[in-house]
């Protein structure tokens, strides 16, 4: 039997590969939720994606500020809303409108199906160099989430003066990105956290970048850290010394076809659409189902 799949997916300013993207997670026991920046046009998007079946836009829209704690206050306020929308879902998956599946939905129901419990998560420990980077993220006071004039200087001054963070709880630190897909427990588990442990959220929000770590911390320092699988099924190109990924071509299809991942990112249709339609025919089109 197929596991049930909420498909969250985060929208920002490309209408038409969220289209694509949209079509080929389609299936009978899947729904996908939309989740459109605020600073986007609703209409751009709800105007394109045809049928609406299983397809919810999300009520509650933020403005997502890259590095900022909005990024994960839109994804704890997506899973309230997914969580009560009431159906028995088994998965919530994460993905931005820059990503492709690189397995038709059929596949990647078979293979959750056969995870069933487990989070699929990307995680550094001490001693990796993104641990060792990731520590000026939360030792450090930062500012980044707020529109405020003078905040940098405000985070140098405070900085300057005070001690250095430490984690609450003596929490283990982990993360690294924040593209993952969750178990329903374990989606539980962290809102549960995040209700009971405001000051914990609290430092969270003056940390930069806390999307790439507040989901894995959390978890990993639960009773379910077992059930983490440190791998977050996700095809992602990183050149050292830059904060962002590659945009994949034609000359990464090789590259993916092989990674054995479920997706992959970044995309952009503007740059190289080709590759998509590479990936449609030699990966995806055999056994789609449809909805």
């Amino acid at each position: 039997m197929s596991c049930r799949i909420a498909h969250l997916v985060l929208g920002y300013r490309y209408p038409t590969q969220l289209k694509r993207l949209i079509n080929h997670l389609r299936h009978p026991n899947t729904t996908i939720f939309i989740h459109i920046d605020s600073k986007s046009p609703l209409k751009d998007f709800d105007s394109l994606i045809g049928n609406r079946e299983n397809i919810r836009f999300l009520s509650a829209r933020r403005d997502v500020i890259w590095g900022g704690y909005s990024m994960v206050q839109t994804t704890i306020d997506a899973f309230h809303e997914i969580i009560a929308n009431h159906e028995d879902f088994d998965f919530i998956n994460l993905l931005s409108e820059s990503d492709y599946p690189l397995r038709n939905a059929t596949t990647v129901h078979s293979y959750l199906s056969s995870n069933l419990g487990k989070s699929f998560m990307e995680m550094r420990f001490e001693g990796s160099p993104w641990w060792e980077e990731a520590q000026q993220k939360i030792r450090k006071y930062h500012f980044v989430n707020y529109r405020l004039p003078g905040k940098y200087l405000a985070e140098r001054i405070i900085n300057a003066i005070t001690a250095e963070r430490k984690l609450p709880l003596d929490m283990v630190f982990t993360g690294y990105s924040q593209w993952m897909t969750l178990s329903i427990k374990h989606v539980k588990h962290i809102l549960s956290f995040v209700n009971k442990n405001p000051k914990a959220v609290q430092f969270f929000k003056h940390t930069w970048g806390p999307d790439e770590f507040f989901f894995q911390t959390i978890l990993y320092n639960s009773h379910f850290r077992e059930e983490i699988i440190n791998d977050n099924l996700r095809y992602i190109k990183w050149v050292e010394g830059k904060h962002s990924p590659e945009i994949l071509t034609q000359e990464d299809f090789a590259t993916l076809a092989n990674s054995g991942k479920l997706y992959a990112r970044k995309f952009n249709i503007e740059i190289d659409g080709s590759v998509l339609d590479t990936i449609d025919q030699r990966l995806l089109k055999q056994g789609e189902t449809r909805s």
